[in-house]
Formats: C-alpha cells, structure tokens, sequence
C-alpha cells in the first residue's frame, strides 16, 4: 500500500538550532520565510514545517 508523503509541522524555539539538527539528520531546505517565522525541510518523502 503507498501511502505517499508524509508531514508534520512543529512550533521551535529557535529555528536556526532547530534547522542545524534536521540538517544532521538529513533534511534540507525545501522552502523558508525567516520574515514570517517559518521553514520547510525535506528528506525523502518526509517534510518537516519549522514555525
């Protein structure tokens, strides 16, 4: 059964730490607004909402 993407948006205190540890894991940016407090990464299938 494919289930397709998966996703999960977290509320971080700090999005500069928070970005540097999905980035060990190997996530990348997908896509970011430092303006409006959110970031997006990326790994395989998976996403990840930073705000």
């Amino acid at each position: 059964m494919e289930l397709g993407a998966f996703s999960v948006s977290l509320s971080v205190k700090d999005l500069k730490i928070s970005k540097q540890f999905y980035e060990h894991l190997g996530f990348f940016v997908f896509a970011e607004d430092l303006e409006k407090n959110y970031l997006i990464m990326k790994n395989s299938s998976s996403i990840i909402g930073l705000f």
